[in-house]
């Protein structure tokens, strides 16, 4: 190509920069002033007495929070209590707003606070995200397994059996108690140059570890009930036969594993009061009924799990869940993708922790991180150990039993994943929470220190 077509290619590449800049500029300037409506809307409805209306409001989430507390650690007459606080209270601050026509301020002014902390999270720059590699060479010899009771029959009803012969693979139907990781290991002992599953996370873990092992590209068909690492990886769920085309058409991404003990997940491992209650072979049956039963022993008896937990360099007690994810998942409160990991290949290890022991510490949730009850870290390497030998741990859904003190780590790019090249859920990389300073240097234009070059 000649030097004219060298600097149209640098002028389209200029070109692309610059509107990336002037969106995030955009998302910036959206997230400050929807912050600043957010504060000036009850200042305009009710002056200074927004601060009262405003404690009101935290009053009566405090009231909730204590609510549900007593609803799930308690029994009998204070269960009861706490199931008609943890609805009255909400309810009475609505009517009391309503009342004093504070309800159509507040609506509004929380409206516009998500939207700044939404419109915030996404300005900066997109952070880098798991490299893409274009698929050269179909494979010669794919294989998938595919659990036919996976999803309530997912794999009947899009006839995913028939489009996967079609489309060259072998085809191996799990069978009730077989062993998921053997079949995927004689798979490449008899010549398998890719694998690929079509069921639920736990299943597809098994067979990740398999590929992992032997360097042998994977592929995720969104066959279970949930597919929580099909959604993180942007899969379409509602068409799982769609992901077929990444045999020809797709793209390699490098991703994590994470490893508990020498057990892999690819979304988390929960310890704590959540693999507790499955352990109970009613749960499966009656999941909400056993739950409830189970819980205020769990959370308040003698016997209740505390656990201990040092990641990396940060060492908390006196917890009673905990939960450690392939990377880290994002706060619940991102109205864009809630509960979503936007990177699956920062080589860490998400943690979240719950410690609340008492009606008190249920009340101080409302304070967010600084209340102690709910904390947020990430590491490399996560140890959780109890006062006991063993611990009920939950791996990608499925039950199992791990000696004490368990040591979860991070495998940085230990998997190859084909994915088709457009996939409709990919997430927009951005942090876990807003950085307002940097937010506020977007919105004005202005530059950025030296010591912190802008990305873009």
């Amino acid at each position: 190509m000649g030097p004219h077509g060298g600097g149209n290619a640098r002028g389209s590449g200029e070109a692309g920069t610059a509107a990336v800049r002037e969106g995030s500029a955009g998302r910036a300037r959206l997230a400050v002033l929807a912050l600043l409506g957010s504060i000036l809307v009850p200042l305009v409805a009710a002056g200074l007495r927004s601060v009262l209306w405003a404690l009101a409001g935290l009053a009566g989430v405090a009231f909730a929070a204590v609510g549900v507390w007593w609803t799930l650690a308690h029994t009998g007459a204070l269960r009861a209590l706490g199931a008609v606080l943890s609805v009255t209270a909400p309810v009475a601050v609505l009517a009391l707003y309503a009342t004093f026509g504070m309800l159509g301020p507040a609506v509004l002014s929380l409206g516009l606070w998500l939207l700044a902390v939404t419109a915030a999270r996404t300005a900066p720059a997109p952070g880098p995200t798991a490299s893409e590699q274009a698929v050269v060479e179909a494979p010669h010899a794919p294989w998938v397994l595919m659990n036919p009771r996976s999803g309530g029959g997912k794999v009947g009803r899009f006839d995913l059996v028939e489009k996967a012969r079609a489309a060259g693979c072998r085809v191996a139907l799990l069978d009730a108690g077989q062993d998921v990781a053997g079949l995927a290991r004689q798979a490449v002992a008899d010549g398998a140059d890719l694998l690929a599953v079509a069921g639920g996370d736990g299943t597809q873990a098994l067979v990740a570890e398999v590929a992992a092992r032997h360097d042998l590209p994977f592929v995720v068909i969104p066959a279970g009930t949930r597919n929580h690492f099909a959604l993180d990886l942007g899969l379409d769920r509602d068409d799982p036969a769609a992901v077929l085309e990444a045999l020809t058409h797709g793209v390699e991404l490098r991703i994590d594993l994470g490893y508990a003990a020498d057990r892999v997940f690819v979304n988390n491992a929960s310890f704590g009061t959540y693999a507790s209650v499955v352990t109970d072979p009613a749960y499966r049956n009656a999941k909400a009924r056993t739950t409830l039963r189970t819980l205020p022993g769990l959370l308040t008896g003698e016997d209740a799990p505390r656990l201990r937990t040092r990641a990396d360099r940060t060492y908390v007690d006196g917890l009673q869940a905990l939960l450690v994810s392939n990377n880290p998942y994002g706060r619940a409160v991102d109205a864009a993708h809630p509960g979503r990991r936007k990177r699956l290949d920062s080589g860490l290890l998400g943690v979240v922790c719950v410690r609340v022991g008492n009606t008190a510490q249920a009340a101080r949730v409302v304070r967010g991180p600084r209340s102690g009850g709910l904390i947020r870290l990430s590491a490399g390497v996560v140890v959780i150990e109890a006062d006991t030998d063993a611990l009920p741990v939950g791996i990608d859904g499925e039950h199992v039993v791990l000696p004490s003190p368990v040591v979860c780590r991070s495998a940085p790019g230990a998997l190859r994943v084909r994915v088709p090249r457009r996939r409709p859920g990919t997430p927009r990389a951005g942090g876990a929470a807003a950085d307002w300073p940097r937010v506020a240097r977007l919105a004005l234009g202005r530059p950025f220190p030296d010591r912190e070059k802008d990305p873009l």
